[in-house]
C-alpha cells in the first residue's frame, strides 16, 4: 500500500490497524472488515467474531477466513493481538440512545479518529500544496459526493485563480478533465463517497493517465478509489441513518482548504478583496 494512503503516521489505535493490514491482498468482503475495524478501533479488539460480522455486514465465517489471510489462526488468535498492538478502552455504550443520538454518537467518533488522523499533518500539507499549484484546479465530485466537491469548490474560487467542478458524469467527464490538462493543470481533487460510482473510479484512472496527481477524500484507506488515486485521505461517513453522513469528509475538506491557503500568498488579498466587494453590493444580510 502506499505510505501516502494510511490513516496518518500517528501511533493510535487506528494507526497500528492499518499497519497490521498492510502488504495484504484482501478481497472486497475483507476490505470491507478491515475498513469496519479502522472505524472502530477503540473497541475491536473486545469484539467477538459475531459482534465483528455484524458491525462490518458480513458472515461469521468471513471474518474468520479475514483473520486467516493476514496470518492468524483464526478469530480468537487475531483479537490476542489486537489487544496487544492496539490496546485501548471500550467505547462507552451507547444503546441507551435513540437511533438519531446513535447517528450523532457515531458521527463523532468519526470526527474523534479523524483528528487522530491530523495529529501527522503531512499528508494534509503535501496536498495543501499540491492542489495550491494547480492550475486551473479540478474538483470532482459524483453522486452523493457531488455536494461535498461543490462546498470545496465554492470556498476554494474564492482564493483559487482558476477551480473546476466537475459533478456530473457523462461522456463529457473525460472532455472537462483533457480541456484541464490542456490548461495546465496538474493535480485533481476528488471526493469519493459511498456508494462509490464506477464512473469516479474510471475518470481517476484517466485522469492519472493524463499527468494528473490525484488527491483523494475518501471514507476509507480501502474504498475502491484507493488504487486508482495517489494521495488517499480517510475521512469514515456514518451509516447509522438511511443515507450515510458524511461530517468527517466535509471538515476534511475544510482542512485541505486551509493547507491550500498556506501555499496561496495571495489568499488573503484575494478574501479582503471579495469581503470589501460583498459590503458594496450589500451581499449578506448584517
Amino acid at each position: 500500500m502506499n505510505p501516502d494512503k494510511g490513516t496518518g503516521g500517528t501511533d493510535s489505535p487506528a494507526a497500528r490497524l492499518q499497519a497490521l493490514f498492510e502488504g495484504h491482498r484482501l478481497t472486497p468482503t475483507q476490505r470491507r472488515i478491515a475498513h469496519s475495524m479502522v472505524r472502530r478501533a477503540a473497541d475491536v479488539p473486545f469484539l467477538s467474531s459475531v459482534e465483528l460480522a455484524e458491525l462490518a455486514g458480513v458472515s461469521q465465517p468471513s471474518v474468520t477466513r479475514f483473520a486467516v489471510a493476514l496470518g492468524f489462526d483464526g478469530y480468537p488468535a487475531l483479537r490476542r493481538h489486537l489487544r496487544d498492538v492496539a490496546p485501548a478502552e471500550p467505547v462507552a455504550d451507547t444503546t441507551a440512545y435513540n437511533e438519531y443520538q446513535q447517528a450523532v454518537q457515531a458521527e463523532i467518533e468519526n470526527l474523534r479518529h479523524l483528528a487522530e488522523v491530523l495529529a501527522d499533518p503531512a499528508p494534509v500539507t503535501r496536498a495543501g500544496r499540491l492542489l495550491a499549484a494547480s492550475r486551473p484546479l479540478p474538483v470532482l465530485g459524483l453522486r452523493a459526493a457531488a455536494s461535498q466537491a461543490y462546498g470545496f469548490a465554492y470556498f476554494a474560487a474564492k482564493v483559487h485563480p482558476d477551480v473546476r467542478l466537475l459533478h456530473e458524469g457523462g461522456s463529457m467527464l473525460h472532455d472537462r478533465v483533457d480541456a484541464a490538462v490542456r490548461a495546465g493543470a496538474t493535480a485533481l481533487l476528488c471526493f469519493a463517497l459511498p456508494r462509490h460510482p464506477r464512473e469516479a473510479v474510471d475518470a481517476l484512472a484517466y485522469a492519472k493517465e493524463a499527468g494528473l496527481f490525484v488527491v483523494t477524500v475518501a471514507d476509507s484507506a480501502f474504498a475502491p478509489v484507493a488504487k486508482v488515486s495517489d494521495l488517499l485521505l480517510p475521512a469514515a461517513v456514518g451509516t447509522g441513518l438511511a443515507f450515510d453522513t458524511a461530517c468527517a469528509p466535509m471538515l476534511l475538506g475544510r482542512v485541505l482548504l486551509e493547507a491550500m491557503c498556506d501555499d496561496l500568498p495571495e489568499a488573503q488579498a484575494r478574501l479582503e478583496e471579495f469581503d470589501a466587494r460583498a459590503a458594496t453590493r450589500g451581499l449578506f444580510v448584517e
